[in-house]
């Protein structure tokens, strides 16, 4: 059951911040900015927009530069490698000094022009306000299928209450936000955390539209390693199944075993062979593996919490006051 919220209405945020990671964006990033410098006028707040370079390979950081030098309501803060889209959006949402503050992808299929409803629901009182797909235009099948089954499996893994249709395009108040940052785990899962802290939430609904240009940067491959991640850094369920795996290979075993008492006590013929044992000896040690295989991934995750290095590094920042301007 949802939490109940008192709702208290409260002004337009005086200072906004728009935070963008990118990664390999060349072809976009023009169409981005005009649509940005386009909305701009049409909001009664300071804004700020801070684009996070994720290590991109192509010309990305130079057309953020030359844009930062030309606007200074463009920031940029550029990380040293690529560290994940999850790790830059945490880097972008560090720097923002916005009482609200959105998160949202540099391909245009989150439309900035979303940004004023959810201010209007900041203004109701609501501290996030998610952006909900109704739609999906100019994907596959697979992709609407493949996302559609992420979202409900992330629910049954990770949090029930998680938003379903729901990505990383979202408003978070000043108050909600500090609550996130006080999250310091490395594997990070920025819809789980969100998500996780509780407050007010509500949603706007959008029909997502094709990317404007380039290539997806999460095709499936990243987001099978996205939900493996949600899966083993917010859930116990993994160690579970693996115990439950576990009991049901011995309850197996131990029914075989029965079976085979009960043939030979009643007097039936027993076939004098090794395939059942080679098949149950596969069985069982392939379970066992896959077993210590689930319990060394938690272990490693926790050997890289307890060194506690810093989540990314930053090369250079633009526009920013010292001492973040390096």
């Amino acid at each position: 059951m949802a939490t109940y919220y008192p709702l208290i209405p409260r002004d337009a945020p005086r200072r906004l911040s728009l935070v963008l990671p990118i990664y390999n964006e060349v072809e976009v990033l023009p169409l981005v900015i005009e649509r940005l410098k386009l909305l701009l006028p049409t909001l009664s707040s300071e804004t700020e927009i801070i684009f996070v370079n994720d290590g991109s390979s192509d010309r990305s950081l130079d057309l953020l530069i030359a844009q930062a030098n030309s606007d200074p309501r463009f920031k940029v803060v550029a990380l040293a490698r690529n560290f994940g889209h999850q790790i830059a959006a945490t880097a972008g949402l560090d720097c923002a000094i916005g009482d609200a503050v959105v998160l949202m992808d540099a391909d245009l299929q989150d439309p900035p022009e979303l940004v004023s409803q959810m201010i209007e629901k900041y203004c109701e009182g609501y501290d996030i306000v998610y952006a909900r797909r109704t739609k999906r235009e100019g994907e596959s099948l697979f992709k609407r299928i493949s996302a559609w089954a992420f979202y409900r499996l992330m629910r049954l893994l990770v949090d029930r209450d998680l938003p379903v249709d729901v990505g990383d395009y979202r408003l978070m108040s000043q108050v909600s936000l500090s609550a996130l940052r006080g999250m310091g785990e490395r594997h990070r899962f920025l819809r789980g955390m969100a998500s996780w802290i509780g407050f007010a939430t509500a949603y706007v609904e959008f029909v997502r539209p094709p990317r404007a240009a380039g290539e997806t940067k999460y095709p499936f491959r990243k987001m099978f390693s996205l939900a493996w991640d949600a899966a083993v850094s917010f859930s116990p369920f993994p160690l579970r199944l693996a115990f439950l795996l576990g009991g049901l290979f011995t309850a197996l075993g131990l029914l075989y075993g029965a079976y085979a008492v009960f043939r030979v006590m009643s007097g039936l013929y027993v076939v004098p062979g090794w395939t059942s044992g080679v098949v149950l000896i596969c069985l069982t040690s392939g379970t066992t593996m896959a077993c210590l295989g689930v319990f060394g991934e938690y272990l490693a995750r926790l050997y890289d919490e307890a060194k506690a290095r810093p989540l990314y590094t930053v090369y250079r920042t633009v526009n920013f006051l010292p001492p973040k301007d390096l």
